[in-house]
């Protein structure tokens, strides 16, 4: 019988090997992430670095699509993802991660229709590490800007443009905190698709 070879161990800082089992499709969603302060190639290569498997960038705001194992845990995931922006790029962004599928549903039921008959405007969604605030009540407004209400860990936002700046965002922090990140109803229909 042949002697039997040993198994090569990875190298230091190699990514990890991905997890046998089933996988899912994962969106993250970087706060604070644009064309000047991120590349996203270099962002792309933190999140493979890190194991995230087929990480894929979507438009140039803190969008990333990745392969994880299915029903994993997404406080560990963001913890994941904001390591792999720290070890990498040198700068971890606050990171909201969702299941792919969950984003489909979410634009599918398009809660807008139910929370906000007839608004206009432009449509953001703010996602949330947990619960709004105690004491927080919807709808409030602001300048042209309304929070509609909160659906599990998202927030819906109508805003009129303004010459007084993007008053729906001092709005959204005011009213839920710094722990959120934000993104239009397109880009959240783009990623569904």
């Amino acid at each position: 019988m042949a002697p039997r070879k040993a198994t090569p161990k990875p190298r230091a800082g190699a990514a990890p090997k991905p997890a046998l089992g089933p996988t899912a499709r994962y969106a993250a969603f970087l706060r604070g992430v644009y064309p000047n302060n991120c590349k996203m190639a270099d962002l792309a290569a933190a999140y493979a670095e890190a194991g995230l498997a087929n990480p894929k960038t979507v438009a140039s705001s803190g969008n990333v699509l990745f392969d994880a194992p299915a029903g994993g845990d997404l406080a560990e995931l963001e913890a994941r993802c904001e390591a792999a922006t720290e070890a990498h790029l040198g700068r971890a962004f606050l990171t909201m991660v969702r299941p792919l599928d969950a984003i489909r549903k979410l634009v599918a039921d398009d809660p807008f229709a139910r929370l906000a008959p007839g608004a206009e405007g432009k449509r953001v969604v703010s996602f949330l590490r947990g619960p709004p605030p105690r004491g927080a009540r919807f709808p409030v407004s602001r300048d042209g800007a309304t929070i509609h209400g909160v659906v599990g860990r998202a927030a819906f936002t109508t805003y009129l443009p303004s010459p007084k700046g993007p008053v729906f965002m001092v709005l959204i922090e005011k009213t839920l905190g710094e722990v959120v990140t934000t993104r239009t109803w397109d880009m959240l229909t783009k990623l569904a698709r």
